[in-house]
């Protein structure tokens, strides 16, 4: 029973901590530009993109394996790998072919192939519409730190 107890302590712990904000250690890049939206009742503006480029996209070869975060890779997560970005960063990726969009959390370093910016997960492409093509032309906006706080679900069912 006291087992029991410390690890459902534990893993209360963890979720909480989940929740604050970390700054980047040494190893991780840090964004120094702003591409917040700015809202106000009626009126959105949005600043330039973060990014512009190529996507790929990371299946099944690479299930289970340790990421950079030491999260285990589920390739039925919306994430993603970005050489730069702080880990556990949120972007919305937007497939520039089809308009569709959802927001992601970096939780893994790449792409290794030059000329790409971000490497998605299985089912991020799936969502994108670009899973049968594997390379797809995409924005990358970082995401306001407010807006990650709404549930996964909601998140995936986000089209902009």
């Amino acid at each position: 029973m006291r087992g029991h107890t410390a690890h459902l302590l534990a893993t209360v712990l963890m979720v909480v901590s989940l929740g604050a904000a970390q700054r980047p250690t040494n190893s991780e890049s840090v964004n120094t530009r702003s591409n917040e939206v700015a809202v106000t009742p009626g009126k959105t503006t949005r600043t330039k993109p973060y990014q512009i480029g190529t996507a790929s996209w990371y299946g099944s070869y690479f299930q289970g394996r340790a990421t950079a975060s030491g999260e285990p890779y589920d390739m039925y997560d919306l994430t993603a790998a970005h050489p730069t970005l702080p880990l556990g960063s949120w972007v919305r990726v937007t497939n520039l072919r089809n308009g569709r969009a959802v927001v992601v959390r970096i939780n893994d370093r790449g792409p290794i192939v030059p000329g790409r910016i971000i490497d998605l997960s299985f089912n991020t492409a799936r969502v994108l519409h670009f899973d049968s093509k594997g390379l797809q032309r995409v924005r990358l906006d970082v995401v306001n730190n407010r807006v990650k706080t709404a549930q996964p679900q909601m998140m995936a069912a986000l089209q902009y």
